[in-house]
């Protein structure tokens, strides 16, 4: 028995996926939108094509991934491709990392120790600056 995918809920799905509230979707489909369309939208098993592609440009998503994604697909996928033994990626220890954190606050340091050399130069360029007028009078 093949298992109906739910377009309403694939779009609500990545709406949060994307951290973009009911309200904010609304506002972009339109003057004729508002929250609890938006709602009763997410509800709906199937979603007319034109306004799944109307959602598909704001959401910046295909409107394949509204119509094909089948989330007990994707984690019968996930389980079957991953496993938690010592070959997993999950157990996965990355010995080369690609920066080095003790040479990141070393270089940060050293600006710190520049920015504050070259205060101290503007602040005596000053100080030289006023006694000059100072002396001028």
């Amino acid at each position: 028995m093949e298992q109906k995918v739910h377009q309403g809920r694939n779009v609500k799905r990545f709406r949060e996926m994307l951290g973009i509230k009911q309200e904010a979707l609304a506002l972009d489909l339109g003057d004729d939108w508002n929250q609890k369309k938006i709602s009763l939208l997410e509800q709906k098993e199937t979603i007319e094509d034109p306004l799944l592609q109307k959602i598909s440009e704001v959401l910046k998503i295909p409107v394949e991934a509204f119509q094909n994604f089948d989330e007990e697909q994707a984690v019968n996928i996930i389980a079957n491709t991953f496993s938690l033994d010592n070959g997993s990626i999950f157990n996965a220890h990355n010995t080369n990392p690609i920066f080095n954190p003790v040479e990141a606050i070393l270089k940060i340091h050293e600006e710190k120790i520049v920015l504050y050399e070259r205060m101290l130069k503007e602040k005596d360029d000053m100080m030289a600056r006023l006694e000059g007028l100072i002396k001028s009078k």
